[in-house]
């Protein structure tokens, strides 16, 4: 049987962070994950580049039942001090788009960047090893594990939501959770495309492919999102940026609010145009948006698009402009956790304290990352999430006394 200070359950982003952070600061570390390849979420994310955070993190960009619970530690370990990071380990990034930042190289700079910081700290992993108990006991827990019995001073759970299963997702945290009484915020799919009624769909599926910017919406008062992004036309429905960012305010039953032309008063550019233009008026749509968009809506409302502008009638024009910046369509599901980027819910943050991550139930036990019923927006919030709330679990622990 070995002992250690700390054992970090879970070597994605959070665990391997915390872990490094852990040992670091005097620590005596084991961390243990039950998949056979080492982070492979951060590996394929942003493409394979790893959107690892965002310059402009607040607490708004974030969604729990208890949305202050992230601020604490948010404010200690910000987005500038993992870019510092970064930087320290000579890791080359770009921003692409409203402050994410993306590695100039593959993704697996940031895991082996973690790799680095946990060897730093002497840290040991076992890796595939499952955990398949833990518990309570006078000198703080045991772990049965495939590579034997473990004890540990205190055990942090990173082991992430459900999302991406072929890569290893399980609910083995909130499992764990559970067995020591907490609350679970019920867990669902988050950044994931949407889908729609086969028939429903069908005057839409032949866009699939088309991608264009729009305004999207739903929800109402505090529960309300609203989005300015790329919007993506798929054969099952939408997706693209707008609708993964969406998909974390919408539930079953919601109507979404789609505006095509958030930036043009289309009504009023119709109407100009029908005093002024000798085309017709498809090709006049067609000059706003992609001809295949512009086609279907003027089939999907019945309106002759080979009609000169001139001899339009101002109740079908009105109409036009009214359905597309009005477009409200209800999905009945979403692609579900097969592609879905994170789990929204998770453990409840009531029950956790929002400075270390520790558990008011089980002293010694503490939750981070994406199992924690905090989950931010697309962009590079979530890496940040991880990030700081290891950093918070990690940095609790400075100052006490280590294993001999």
């Amino acid at each position: 049987m070995q002992t250690f200070d700390l054992v970090v359950v879970g070597a994605g982003a959070a665990g391997l962070f915390c872990a490094g952070e852990a040992g670091q600061r005097g620590q005596r570390v084991l961390l243990i994950d039950h998949a056979e390849r080492l982070a492979e979420k951060i590996r394929i994310s942003g493409g394979g580049r790893c959107n690892f955070t965002n310059r402009d993190v607040t607490p708004a960009n974030f969604l729990s039942n208890n949305p202050a619970f992230c601020r604490s530690a948010l404010a200690r370990y910000s987005s500038a001090d993992f870019i510092a990071l970064v930087h320290k380990h000579g890791i080359a990034f770009h921003e692409k788009h409203k402050g994410q930042l993306f590695c100039d190289g593959s993704s697996d700079q940031i895991i082996q960047m973690l790799v680095a910081e946990c060897e730093a700290g002497d840290v040991q992993r076992w890796q595939p090893c499952s955990v398949s108990d833990v518990r309570a006991s006078s000198h703080g827990f045991e772990l049965d594990t495939s590579r034997g019995l473990v004890r540990a001073h205190r055990v942090v759970v990173a082991t992430g939501g459900l999302s991406i299963p072929k890569i290893g997702a399980t609910d083995w945290g909130l499992r764990l959770a559970k067995k020591f009484g907490h609350k679970i915020v019920e867990p669902r799919a988050a950044l994931v495309p949407l889908t729609f009624d086969t028939e429903a769909w069908a005057p839409f599926a032949s866009l699939s492919g088309l991608s264009i910017p729009v305004a999207v919406s739903t929800g109402s008062g505090k529960t309300r999102g609203r989005f300015l992004e790329d919007l993506l036309f798929t054969h099952r429905g939408l997706s693209g940026p707008a609708v993964l960012q969406i998909s974390s305010f919408w539930t079953e039953g919601q109507s979404l609010q789609i505006d095509l032309a958030p930036d043009v008063d289309l009504s009023a550019r119709l109407s100009e145009v029908k005093a002024t233009s000798r085309r017709q008026l498809g090709n006049e749509v067609t000059e706003l948006f992609p001809q295949r968009l512009a086609q279907a809506w003027l089939e999907r409302l019945r309106i002759d698009g080979s009609r000169a502008m001139a001899e339009c009638k101002d109740r079908d024009l009105q109409t036009l402009a009214t359905q597309l910046q009005g477009w409200q369509l209800t999905p009945d599901g979403s692609e579900g956790w097969r592609k879905a980027e994170v789990m929204r819910g998770g453990v409840d943050t009531r029950e956790l304290s929002s400075q270390t991550m520790e558990s008011k139930r089980q002293p010694g036990l503490y939750f981070i990352g994406e199992v924690v019923d905090v989950t931010g927006w697309l962009g590079g919030y979530n890496f940040q999430w991880a990030w700081a709330s290891a950093a918070a679990c990690a940095r609790s622990m400075a100052g006490v006394t280590a294993t001999a």
